[in-house]
């Protein structure tokens, strides 16, 4: 493993022509002690603390994906609203996602996640005794807003704090994250049934496991007065003026960020309800969830490490816009018969999350270049994706079957794979924001 690390450092070192001054780690708190012992443990309760709110950042969405069926029917909600509910993630994350950045300047991008994982308790928590659709759907959002700004800011504290690191650290905050997303689409059923059947508890125990990444951040909170120094740094690591949206690769990333998005929203909120509308059992529509999911658990720590070591992620995206196309032919043809296998295709498939991840640390040198790449990239790209699960709602209601859905879902994987060839060029949006 310590060769690995190394081996992954050597390679995304950058090159002279492109040699910037790293971002020294924060200074201690004024009561702390100084020394690299207190640094260390700094970092290590760093790290845990990426990997909890990693943990946090889809639970929300995959537990209300397994019991859509359950919601629907207490709600009484029509398929074209329970498609405007799966609608709902990538919306907050484009409308709140993009002010991650400047809050972070102001309170620091630790204070920052500490606020998010108490705004995903509180939206988890409020959500399933909100006792009507238009309630549910804002404490939803409130849990989303939470998301949606700790989103934003992992690839800044990773680039920030671990400048060296950005494939490993990228793969475990992936793995953690995709390990949350599997987790609740397998046990939220049966947690359910464990709890006396009701959804709203199915639903609520999940702020539990937010609250205690609450705990975890705030220390960070508490040694908020070590970011203005990092931030200074950063700032004057960017080119003057730069505007990320001049920047081919940063477009391109953005809309390969969407179009992953889409058919990763698509994929939990609708995945389960096609395996049962095919005659798949309710709890075993949700492990086939969970498998997908739980895909992303060894492949999100591989794939940033072997993008990391690449020059060019094209290959990665091409194999995996492979494997999403076979997946959704087999949903089409035979969605029961070969139900483990064409979990197991989307698994893979839905991996493009992490290497877009990746791929924004790759394509900035500096940090500010990060956070800006990161919000922008975020930002346009949930709002791209906006649309998919909502229009595939409409598809089901009105078809009658998941014959035009599915058509929809293999169609839009083919741009997403041009884009994200295009993404995974080995150049800069510093660079290119300058030439324009």
């Amino acid at each position: 493993m310590m060769g690995l690390m190394a081996s992954e450092e050597t390679r995304t070192t950058p090159s002279p022509a492109h040699t910037t001054t790293s971002p020294a780690p924060p200074a201690p708190a004024a009561d702390e002690a100084p020394g690299a012992d207190t640094r260390a443990w700094a970092q290590r309760l760093l790290v845990v603390g990426i990997v909890l709110a990693a943990f946090n950042l889809r639970p929300a969405i995959t537990s209300l994906g397994a019991l859509l069926e359950e919601v629907r029917d207490g709600l009484g909600m029509s398929g074209s609203v329970a498609g405007l509910l799966t609608s709902v993630p990538p919306l907050c994350f484009a409308v709140f996602g993009v002010t991650a950045p400047r809050l972070a300047r102001r309170f620091g991008p630790g204070a920052v996640v500490c606020a998010g994982m108490a705004a995903i308790t509180a939206g988890l928590l409020i959500r399933p005794y909100a006792g009507s659709t238009p309630g549910f759907l804002a404490a939803s959002a409130l849990a989303l807003m939470g998301i949606a700004v700790s989103n934003v800011l992992m690839p800044v504290i990773v680039k920030r704090w671990f400048p060296e690191r950005v494939g490993s650290m990228t793969g475990l905050y992936s793995m953690a994250l995709a390990l949350g997303t599997s987790t609740a689409a397998a046990i939220t059923v049966p947690v359910t049934d464990a709890l006396g059947g009701e959804w709203q508890s199915g639903l609520a125990v999940w702020a539990v496991l937010a609250a205690v990444a609450v705990l975890a951040w705030l220390p960070q909170v508490r040694r908020r007065e070590a970011a203005p120094d990092a931030r200074a740094t950063a700032r004057a690591e960017a080119p003057a003026g730069m505007r990320v949206t001049r920047s081919r690769t940063a477009w391109a990333l953005a809309v390969f960020f969407g179009l992953q998005a889409t058919a990763a929203y698509i994929t939990m909120g609708w995945m389960a309800q096609i395996f049962r509308d095919a005659g798949v059992a309710a709890g075993t529509a949700g492990l086939l969830l969970a498998v997908t999911m739980v895909m992303g658990v060894p492949l999100a720590f591989v794939i940033p490490r072997v993008a990391a070591r690449l020059p060019h992620q094209g290959p990665i995206v091409l194999a995996l816009g492979v494997c999403g196309l076979a997946g959704y032919a087999g949903l089409y043809f035979a969605p029961a018969g070969g139900a483990w296998a064409w979990a197991v295709l989307l698994g893979v498939a839905n991996c493009a999350f992490p290497l877009a991840l990746t791929m924004v640390g790759m394509r900035a040198r500096t940090g500010a270049g990060v956070a800006q790449l990161s919000a922008f990239a975020q930002s346009t790209g949930y709002l791209i994706s906006i649309p998919g699960p909502l229009l595939v709602g409409v598809l089901y209601q009105h078809s009658g079957g998941w014959g035009l859905p599915l058509a929809l879902m293999a169609a839009l994987m083919v741009p997403q794979t041009v884009v994200g060839v295009l993404a995974g060029r080995d150049r800069t949006v510093e660079d290119e924001a300058a030439a324009r």
